[in-house]
């Protein structure tokens, strides 16, 4: 659900954005938008971290629980809170633009105003998921931001052959990672 939003929103920020400048010099609005990019990087970064972060405090608090390091009701303690949400906002605003800049260039090629639309549109799908209590994908929410961008354009701007790649991936991850969990089970049961 989160490319679907993803794309969709990223599809009708980019036709706003576009009606909006339609007179501004191109020049003029790639200079506006490489600077705005700062911020939506920003709030991408916050997104991730807030969504992201949740799995990862509720593995670290039962590995706290488990281990009788929590005293009295099941809470997450606010140290695990502040530490996992700063992590992923700090990682993301120093190598998310990379993992934005893959995408855009192997799945369509990104100016500044679409690299902006597709960040927002992932923050606020990121932020809406967060506020529900719903873990999602970043990386299959911007995948699907970057499409809606390059489908902004025209559908020939997309290479529906990379994001095809990238969806069987997709699929074939939980399975996978199923499997593997089976088999280092399996072996962990056989040595004990």
């Amino acid at each position: 659900l989160s490319p679907l939003t993803g794309l969709i929103l990223a599809l009708l920020l980019v036709l706003i954005v576009s009606w909006a400048f339609a007179r501004a010099l191109p020049a003029k609005v790639d200079g506006l938008f490489r600077r705005v990019q700062f911020i939506s990087a920003s709030l991408y970064s916050l997104g991730h971290g807030g969504n992201d972060a949740q799995k990862t405090m509720g593995i670290i608090t039962a590995l706290l629980y488990a281990h009788g390091q929590l005293s009295g009701q099941f809470h997450v303690p606010l140290w695990v809170v502040i530490t996992c949400n700063g992590a992923m906002a700090f990682g993301t605003l120093l190598g998310g633009w990379r993992i934005v800049r893959t995408m855009g260039t192997r799945i369509t090629r990104l100016a500044p105003v679409q690299g902006v639309c597709a960040e927002t549109a992932g923050s606020i799908t990121l932020f809406l998921a967060t506020g529900l209590g719903i873990p999602v994908s970043t990386t299959h929410t911007i995948t699907g931001a970057v499409v809606g961008v390059g489908a902004a354009r025209r559908a020939s701007a997309v290479r529906w052959n990379v994001a095809q790649e990238i969806v069987i991936a997709w699929v074939i991850t939980m399975p996978a990672a199923g499997v593997m969990g089976a088999v280092f089970f399996g072996l962990a049961k056989l040595m004990s």
